[in-house]
């Protein structure tokens, strides 16, 4: 029986089809192997919070791990609105929910590490009490210190380090390092050293990096600090040395071009995945986002939009130029919009017990640092080889 010309075009048709699907293959390898600084496939950091009575995630008063400070609840907030919030995607995506038990069986015998300011500190404490709330039965070994803080866990003949790395700009001064400065207690050196040189076009503490399965960076909100919190005397480039950048988004952009030349001449990709944490927001002036004389403390919801009505983070343009240009594939957590959506999720006033903090660049745990790791693990388990 002879063949119609329809049937010829239907298997021209599924054949182009294959063809596409071989390129689309090939093209999507390529892209894997580029930096992600795009909102993600599915758009999963475009959206909006919706009330969700279902949340939070896990009871941050079991939580072991959570300093003084950041347990909200703990530290008398009263409100329990902003507990209930859930990121909801646009366009119907809706990545998996976090699987501790799940993360911890994929990651056996491997090492998670966070390196960063104390922004990467509160989402390794966030990390950490989702690990725990999934499987609290779990033997936690905890080894706390400078320069590193790292909790082990063994379950079933599974074992998952996780470690923290608090170092705020990825740069060694000439003796001491910025670690301590986190807890805001000076290192001894500086007893010997009466000024802090900052270099900031050399990287010399990125060994620990190289040994780990999967690092997740993140340094924004210790550029900008000035005053006692500021952590150099001066700033030494090449040669060069001054006394302050004044203009301190430039001051970022020389110190991310160190270390993503670092991480392009160091890391090996087939080894260690690369992320990247978006810019952490504050709340500290309404003013910059349409409510004047008010700050986070006076904001018990989050905006219901999809779009932050204020001034955009300076430092995004900054960060997606410098990773657009990495050779080296690093996945981009773009969170910085849906963070800038929670004016009412910081730890204000009730950062300690007596009332006197006003902090509205960290988060309460638990709140939206959740979000973060939940599409830190989406990325991880789907790009997971």
């Amino acid at each position: 029986m002879g063949v119609s010309l329809r049937s010829y075009h239907n298997a021209f048709l599924l054949n182009s089809l294959f063809i596409v699907l071989i390129i689309s293959c090939f093209l999507d390898d390529i892209q894997a192997r580029i930096v992600k600084v795009e909102s993600g496939n599915c758009g999963c950091y475009n959206g909006s919070w919706v009330y969700d009575e279902s949340y939070p995630l896990y009871d941050s008063s079991q939580c072991p791990f959570i300093p003084e400070g950041f347990g909200c609840e703990a530290s008398g907030r009263p409100d329990k609105e902003y507990l209930k919030y859930r990121w909801n995607p646009t366009g119907g995506c809706d990545p998996p929910k976090f699987d501790g038990l799940d993360f911890v069986k994929r990651f056996k015998g491997k090492k998670i590490m966070f390196v960063g300011d104390s922004i990467s500190q509160k989402q390794w404490v966030f990390f950490t009490c989702m690990i725990h709330a999934a499987i609290p039965t779990a033997k936690f070994t905890t080894a706390n210190g400078l320069p590193e803080t790292c909790i082990y866990i063994e379950l079933y003949g599974y074992k998952l380090q996780w470690t923290l790395i608090l170092d705020p700009t990825y740069i060694w001064t000439y003796i001491w390092t910025l670690h301590g400065y986190i807890f805001y207690t000076p290192p001894q050196a500086l007893e010997e050293t009466p000024e802090r040189i900052l270099k900031i076009d050399t990287i010399s503490t990125g060994d620990p990096w190289k040994e780990v399965d999967v690092v997740i960076f993140n340094t924004w909100h210790w550029w900008f600090h000035k005053g006692r919190l500021q952590h150099w005397d001066k700033i030494q480039e090449g040669n060069k040395t001054y006394k302050d950048i004044d203009d301190r988004t430039v001051a970022f952009a020389k110190g991310l071009i160190t270390w993503s030349t670092w991480v392009d001449n160091n890391i090996d990709p087939n080894k260690t995945r690369v992320f990247y944490q978006g810019i952490s927001p504050t709340h500290m002036k309404g003013k910059d986002w349409g409510f004047p004389h008010t700050s986070c403390a006076d904001h018990t919801t989050p905006f219901n939009v999809t779009t932050y009505p204020g001034i955009p983070e300076p430092g995004v343009a900054v960060l997606k130029e410098v990773l657009s240009k990495m050779s080296n594939p690093v996945i981009f957590l773009d969170v910085t919009t849906m963070s800038q959506l929670r004016k009412d999720a910081h730890p204000s006033h009730y950062a300690n017990k007596d009332g006197t903090s006003r902090d509205c660049s960290h988060w309460c745990v638990a709140g939206l640092p959740d979000t973060w790791n939940r599409l830190l693990y989406v990325s991880i388990v789907l790009g997971q080889k």
